[in-house]
């Protein structure tokens, strides 16, 4: 077979691969990428790169490699979503950098964060003054997410009707998730100066049990807000 003829039936095997196992590991992948994934990524460009124009390398070698890391992801998702516990291990958690407009130094040196970084990521957002800033947490993702102090954020509907009396004044205080994926998080109850039963409660009011909540959290305005694994929609919405 030509060489040239040979390189191109190589690449459109990897290429027709890779899609194949894109859309194994999850669209998740395509999008903001975590440690893990990042690091999945990189390894299966790579065994596809050598598989397409690397000629020298036994081809047998690097479809077993690639079928290695391909399930060796696919596992490691699937345990994360099972266990919250497997997910802190392999992807981390997001770190505050900042609490009520006060930088959080020893959080900034565990995440390897200059404050030159912080302040270029919060220009991006359109905040100049870190005094601005409730909160600022750093994603596994890598990215930077930002919650406003009041007196900063875009006026809403809902804030206007607190302003003019129709509704009453909340506290802004940061979320906190109690259900994740169907899994109580007792930690987060404490934090949030709740117990079980209060949660039990204010989940039969909605005329659910605690075993049909898929995600619980208190809001930043301090109120519980549920989502339920029958949300009871006639025709769900399908693209």
């Amino acid at each position: 077979m030509p060489e040239q003829l040979s390189i191109l039936i190589r690449s459109i095997s990897a290429f027709a691969l890779l899609l194949v196992i894109t859309r194994i590991i999850g669209k998740k992948t395509l999008s903001n990428m975590n440690i893990h994934e990042f690091v999945t990524a990189i390894i299966l460009g790579a065994i596809s790169a050598n598989l397409a124009f690397n000629e020298k390398i036994n081809t047998l070698h690097l479809l077993i490699s690639l079928s290695v890391f391909t399930v060796t992801s696919w596992l490691i998702s699937l345990t994360t979503l099972k266990s919250r516990n497997a997910e802190k291990l392999f992807f981390g958690k997001p770190s505050v950098l900042i609490e009520d407009g006060k930088l959080l130094e020893e959080n900034m040196k565990k995440s390897k964060y200059t404050l030159d970084s912080l302040n270029e990521m919060l220009r991006e957002k359109d905040i100049f003054d870190i005094t601005e800033v409730q909160y600022a947490l750093l994603e596994n993702n890598g990215k930077l997410s930002v919650l406003k102090k009041k007196e900063y954020r875009t006026l809403t509907f809902q804030d206007f009707q607190k302003q003019t009396g129709n509704g009453s004044p909340s506290v802004s205080k940061y979320p906190i998730e109690l259900i994740m994926e169907g899994k109580l998080i007792p930690e987060h109850l404490s934090e949030a100066n709740m117990d079980r039963q209060a949660l039990e409660k204010a989940v039969r009011k909605k005329g659910y049990e605690l075993t049909d909540v898929f995600y619980a959290v208190r809001g930043t305005d301090g109120q519980l807000y549920f989502d339920f694994y029958n949300d009871r929609l006639n025709n769900p919405l399908e693209l």
